[in-house]
């Protein structure tokens, strides 16, 4: 019985060293088809979250458990998804599971470093000065880079944020790219005025009912700011993905003196995430008859959304079984009023408007705006304005050198911008200035 009793305190006592060993962050890498996928437990004495910085996922929740053999079990029932695993030495190693998947996965101690070496960092050979505007109801906030010697014929650059709730500096998985670019406009003698996203920092905001449309009309707004109230008298935009879609929207109706369209779409939003979606099934791995099999559902359910069908009207007859959850959460995606605008734009139809000089810029290893499709159709629609149309080699959709382009690369890549970019941007505005 003693002997019994003495067992029983020793297990108990290892379940309580491991759950007290165990707590702050632990971090690793899942090995995802070559790809790393870096996720983060935060163990407390009453919980835990789980965070996956390379999705922009932060504090979901999620259960913990410690079992009397010391087995650490973390179930976070938003995602579907498990992991179980014991301490060895300093090193946590289990399994992570979610749905059929099953990966080994070992964790250590403290979250993962992130290096952005190429965020500016005072002091600055530039001014900063805190502007504001105002547009349909909503305040903007916004920064006013000026370089040296600053005077109203200097070239200035208003930026676009691209797709989603951003801040001025465009800031994703801690790279602040539009902070980068104004930095490298600055030291080579062009202004620039940075904005937060309509509604930013206001969490009651539903940001999806608001298009494309809206944003554009933001931009004006900006716009006009730099024009009658800084009085400057050459205006350009850069816009990043939608950004460069608004830019050459701007453009088309005389309202930019020159543009740079960093990954703008070009094509329709229809075609845009029709090749979304093949280029994703393809980097998973995806054979081109299943590619083809799943997108030709797709296609039509993207017209029937276009058209303002109800998701519940919209057959996945045609879908293969195992890929109609992924089917099922596209139509969700697609139901808001952001999303159903979205695939009615067509900039190609407004190219032959713009007769302004025009830069446009791509990443061969772009898999969210398609690098051929995209600049193919800017060099056949633009034909009554000045263009410089170029390929960027191996970079992605952020600009960033990379593998293999996917969004869950961004976040594991230190460099926030491909240099050579930058020095295209203030080349080609500082030439055209001339």
């Amino acid at each position: 019985m003693r002997i019994t009793k003495t067992l029983a305190a020793a297990l108990l006592s290892l379940a309580c060293s491991t759950a007290c060993a165990q707590q702050g962050a632990w971090s690793g890498d899942l090995n995802v088809m070559g790809t790393k996928l870096p996720l983060v437990f935060n163990f407390s004495a009453d919980g835990c979250t789980l965070d996956s910085p390379a999705q922009g996922a932060k504090d979901i929740p999620a259960q913990k458990s410690v079992a009397e053999d010391g087995t650490i079990k973390v179930t976070v029932a938003m995602i579907g998804a498990t992991f179980e695993g014991k301490m060895e030495g300093d090193c946590i190693n289990g399994t992570f599971a979610q749905g059929a998947l099953q990966l080994p996965l070992t964790l250590k101690r403290g979250a993962q470093e992130v290096r952005r070496p190429q965020t500016p960092v005072a002091p600055f050979p530039y001014k900063q000065e805190e502007v504001s505007f105002e547009n349909a109801g909503f305040r903007f906030g916004g920064t006013l880079c000026t370089p040296a010697n600053c005077t109203s014929d200097t070239p200035v650059v208003l930026l676009v944020t691209g797709s989603g709730q951003q801040n001025r500096d465009e800031e994703l998985f801690g790279h602040r790219p539009f902070a980068v670019i104004a930095d490298a406009l600055a030291r080579n003698g062009i202004a620039s005025l940075r904005y937060d996203d309509r509604g930013w920092g206001d969490k009651s905001i539903d940001f999806s009912r608001f298009t494309t449309d809206d944003f554009k009309q933001d931009a004006a707004a900006a716009l006009q700011l730099l024009r009658q109230r800084f009085h400057f008298t050459h205006v350009g935009i850069v816009g990043h993905s939608e950004g460069g879609t608004i830019a050459l929207m701007l453009a088309a109706e005389g309202k930019a003196d020159f543009i740079v369209s960093l990954a703008g779409m070009a094509a329709s939003g229809r075609e845009t995430l029709l090749q979304q979606n093949r280029l994703v099934l393809q980097a998973a791995g995806m054979t081109p008859d299943v590619v083809e099999t799943y997108c030709k559902p797709i296609a039509k359910a993207l017209d029937a959304l276009a058209e303002g069908k109800a998701i519940e009207e919209i057959s996945d007859a045609d879908v293969p079984n195992e890929m109609k959850p992924v089917f099922k959460k596209t139509l969700q995606q697609g139901n808001s009023p952001y999303m159903r605008h979205f695939l009615t734009l067509n900039p190609a139809a407004l190219l032959p408007k713009i007769k302004c000089p025009v830069l446009a810029l791509n990443g061969t290893k772009d898999t969210q705006v398609d690098c051929t499709q995209n600049l193919t159709t800017l060099e056949k629609g633009l034909t009554n304005c000045r263009h410089d149309i170029k390929k960027v080699e191996g970079v992605n959709h952020l600009f960033q050198h990379c593998q293999t382009g996917i969004v869950m690369e961004y976040q594991q890549i230190e460099e926030t911008m491909a240099s050579e970019v930058l020095e295209i941007i203030t080349e080609w505005i500082n030439r055209i200035k001339n």
